[in-house]
């Protein structure tokens, strides 16, 4: 049986607020510790029937940055969802949400310039 592993390190400052957050993993095509300044991870806790949720940013990274990497996840969301079950209907819906964001994000940002 092959075992893949997916690693986390996370630096805080004196505030324990994160600076940094680096990753690797096993089966990344990309070699070596990459960094990056967000992480989402949501496991399923079968016992309790719910949703364990772990989600971290660094300083550095920027609210148009965030709000386009929740858009994106929910974006993935819906097809992991519609190959996962194949319900076109909550797909297409949660699919509708993240266009409505999205353009909601562009006109914020083009606001902001």
């Amino acid at each position: 049986m092959k075992n893949s592993e997916i690693h986390f390190t996370v630096e805080l400052d004196n505030q324990n607020v994160p600076d940094k957050i680096h990753w690797s993993a096993t089966d990344n095509p990309n070699e070596g510790i990459n960094d990056t300044r967000a992480i989402a991870i949501a496991v399923w806790d079968h016992y309790h029937r719910g949703t364990l949720k772990i989600d971290l940013w660094t300083k550095d990274m920027e609210v148009f940055e965030m709000k386009r990497f929740y858009i994106e996840i929910m974006s993935g969301i819906a097809d992991t969802l519609l190959t996962a079950t194949n319900d076109t209907v909550m797909a297409d819906a949660i699919e509708g949400v993240c266009e409505t964001l999205s353009k909601k994000l562009d006109e914020e940002m083009k606001a902001a310039k």
